[in-house]
């Protein structure tokens, strides 16, 4: 059941990213929210089907959107950033003791 948090993450992240881009003709935030969205897509498969690395890619994903959602979250207090750093940082805490669990 651990997959269906990978793939809210993954629709999350690619409709914050069409949203951004709506609202604002950002190609940057529409790159960012498909690419990150697409990572968790592909974690979520992988946990899905019990192959190798769906956890740690889904870690990993979750260290980079926080890493790049965090300062902007301190930074602007909009709730977007702070909402998807918070989610990530929350998603990154679960898979990390997935992955302690299954070690």
């Amino acid at each position: 059941m651990s997959h269906h948090t990978a793939y809210s993450m993954s629709a999350l992240c690619v409709t914050g990213g069409i949203a951004g881009f709506a609202r604002t003709k950002s190609l940057p935030s529409l790159f960012a929210g498909i690419g990150i969205g697409g990572l968790y897509g592909v974690a979520g498969y992988l946990i899905g089907e019990n192959a190798n690395g769906g956890h740690e890619l889904a870690v990993g994903t979750s260290v980079l959107l926080t890493g790049a959602m965090l300062p902007r979250a301190i930074k602007t207090r909009k709730p977007l950033p702070i909402a998807l750093a918070v989610t990530s940082l929350a998603a990154g805490a679960y898979y990390t003791k997935k992955v302690i669990d299954y070690a």
